[in-house]
């Protein structure tokens, strides 16, 4: 009885370590459990994955390396361009100023040459028609001068003046004041601003420099006194007694070369005789 027991314990105590063996496999290892055949695929097809994952990324790589070397050369030729046009515009730039720097002094010394011709020939025949200055004016200089005999108050002249675009006669340089003396000027009005005191007699010459000929209000002038010319003298008289008028205005500033080469009168020669 006691050998029969034994042996089922033996028996019993032996069977867990049976269902827990595990094959061996060579040199009495351990053997490597078996996978399924599923999982082989599934481990196949990741790594093929990841194959074409690195390949795409290779050729991803190949083709934006390429790509960045063609745009860098392409950036390289525009810059080249760039700077090639900058440096012939800046050529362009200085021939064009060079030649706008010729013509003017081409224009200048026309302008010059032109005037100077236009002087000689109003000297000549003064109903030319380049005269710069509008019929019956005398032509001085860079100004035009129109003498009117009427006897007029100083605002009346002031106003027979400003309707032909003309002020007053102001005597404010040397040349002026030559020219002056070359035409002698009797009790005409001159465009020295009124005062409300009478002045002394003066020397034209001396009141070239004067601040007196910047007009002032003039809308009241009873009991103003305004200085007239009377030769190479200024005297000064009440505004509202009456004198003759010289009006004075800036001549046109450009002559046309056609227009001294042509006689004003109609039907004249084209080349002064």
């Amino acid at each position: 009885m006691s050998e029969e027991v034994t042996y089922a314990d033996l028996k019993f105590q032996d069977f867990p370590r049976t269902d827990n063996t595990q094959p061996l496999g060579r040199f009495g290892k351990p053997a490597a459990p078996v996978l399924s055949r599923g999982w082989r695929q599934a481990a196949l097809i990741l790594v093929l994955l990841c194959l074409l994952l690195f390949f795409g990324l290779l050729i991803l790589a190949i083709v934006f390396h390429s790509t960045l070397k063609a745009e860098k050369g392409r950036v390289n030729e525009l810059q080249n361009i760039q700077e090639e046009l900058q440096k012939n515009l800046s050529v362009q730039l200085v021939n064009n100023w060079n030649s706008s720097e010729q013509i003017r002094n081409l224009s200048a010394v026309l302008q010059k040459i032109a005037t100077q011709l236009c002087r000689e020939l109003y000297r000549k025949n003064p109903a030319h028609k380049c005269q710069p200055c509008p019929q019956s004016w005398i032509w001085h200089s860079d100004n035009c001068y129109l003498l009117n005999d009427y006897q007029l108050t100083w605002q009346e002249s002031e106003k027979v003046c400003s309707a032909q675009n003309a002020s007053l006669l102001k005597i404010r340089s040397r040349s002026e004041l030559e020219f002056i003396k070359s035409k002698p000027l009797y009790d005409y009005w001159l465009g020295l601003s009124p005062g409300k005191f009478q002045k002394s007699v003066e020397k034209v010459g001396d009141t070239i420099a004067s601040s007196a000929w910047d007009i002032r209000n003039t809308s009241n002038l009873n009991k103003m006194y305004c200085g007239f010319i009377y030769n190479t003298y200024v005297y000064y008289i009440q505004c509202s007694n009456t004198r003759k008028t010289v009006c004075q205005k800036m001549a046109r500033p450009s002559l046309n070369i056609e227009s001294i080469l042509t006689n004003g009168i109609p039907g004249g020669s084209r080349y002064p005789g």
